[in-house]
């Protein structure tokens, strides 16, 4: 299966001024060919690459660089045109949809570029890179990353990588094809898992991972950044960009510890895993103003891709649901009714007077369902095995 690790490149001065001069060189370019995409309505890479990569080369872009520069446009052009035929920008003329089409894509001058093992190889026992730059082939950049991840790197096949310069560091993210178990054909049962804000995620096996703490690190966030866009000064400017993507990095490792827990119960027990099919919520349910926030910074749909692909490589299948009146069913007699559910926290059966915490309760029905679908026939939604 492919997946994305990340190191940090640890560059000498020499070194990260070349990396610089070659984002900012490939991103010009991409601009150049973005505007003959645009005028011209060519967007194909073949198409493109008639056009315009005899002019890269003679602007100093390598070849390998040169076709990379060329797909990353066409790439950049087949999402927005998905896009607009999604209406994720709009209905037809709608300011942000006219806003999108009445200009070419434009590419920042450190956007993250595409290499591969043509232009840019690996020695993961050294801890060395080597990339090609504008000013020559530059060797012996050494990099840092987790022992999990170097591991994974001396292990798996490597494809594409892309660099790119994140609030002040140098990132290489790297494909690989990490190995996989055999999928569990016969599990012993789900898992059942109920997601939501004031508990992130609830397993029918017992485990509840409370949001309190990143409910108010989420609170907290969000009164500094009102406090310094107030003041409106160079400091506080500052300060915000130092703040920025701090709250999506605390709660996307959250979900990382989260998912693994919730995979290796999985595996231990010899259970698959179940979840809710909660595609389009965000567009289905309507709440008050208060509860916007929270209800549109809840990061379900990572959770549930990460525990899909970690349950993947190890073999444990996982069944989509459909969430209906999970909350309001009770688990043990099946009798639903929205009276049953008193509170967030506290659920009471209205026929057979049993008392459960809510989610808890759902997490019962969501295994329950999930079980009764594998046993007619459902697959595993985890993401299907590369040819």
């Amino acid at each position: 299966m492919k997946l994305v690790v990340q190191v940090k490149l640890l560059p000498t001065a020499v070194q990260a001024a070349a990396l610089a001069e070659t984002l900012h060189a490939c991103n010009t370019a991409a601009n150049q060919v973005s505007r003959v995409a645009f005028d011209t309505g060519m967007t194909r890479n073949f198409d493109l690459r008639k056009a315009t990569y005899a002019g890269l080369r003679e602007a100093g872009i390598g070849s390998q660089a040169a076709q990379h520069v060329i797909k990353k446009v066409a790439d950049a052009y087949t999402t927005l045109h998905a896009n607009i035929r999604a209406r994720n920008l709009g209905r037809p003329g709608s300011r942000r949809r006219a806003r999108a089409q009445s200009k070419p894509i434009m590419f920042r001058a450190d956007a993250a570029q595409p290499f591969d093992q043509r232009n840019l190889s690996l020695a993961v026992d050294a801890g060395t890179v080597s990339i090609w730059t504008t000013r020559g082939r530059c060797k012996d950049i050494a990099f840092a990353c987790s022992t999990q991840t170097r591991k994974t790197l001396a292990e798996s096949p490597r494809g594409e990588s892309d660099l790119l310069y994140r609030d002040g560091k140098w990132l290489l993210l790297i494909t690989v094809d990490a190995t996989e178990q055999p999928l569990n054909t016969d599990p012993g049962g789900f898992v059942g898992v109920d997601l939501g804000i004031a508990n992130i995620a609830t397993t029918s096996s017992g485990y509840r991972a409370a949001g309190r703490g990143l409910n108010r690190h989420r609170a907290r966030q969000a009164a500094l950044r009102r406090k310094l866009q107030h003041k409106r000064t160079k400091a506080a400017k500052r300060v915000l960009k130092r703040q920025r993507r701090r709250e999506r990095r605390r709660a996307t490792d959250i979900n990382h510890c989260v998912s693994k827990r919730i995979v290796a119960e999985a595996e231990r027990t010899g259970y698959g895993i179940a979840l809710e099919d909660l595609t389009g919520i965000r567009s289905r349910v309507r709440h008050r103003k208060p509860q916007r926030a929270a209800f549109h910074s809840w990061a379900f749909a990572q959770l549930a891709s990460f525990i899909r692909y970690k349950a993947r490589r190890a073999g444990i299948p996982v069944v989509l649901v459909d969430p209906a009146h999970t909350s309001q069913r009770c688990a043990d007699c099946g009798h639903v009714s929205h009276l049953n559910r008193v509170s967030q926290a506290l659920f009471v059966c209205q026929d057979c007077g049993v008392v459960a915490h809510a989610d808890r309760n759902a997490s019962r029905n969501i295994a329950h369902r999930a079980g009764v679908a594998w046993d007619a026939g459902r697959q595993s939604s985890a993401p299907a095995p590369d040819p």
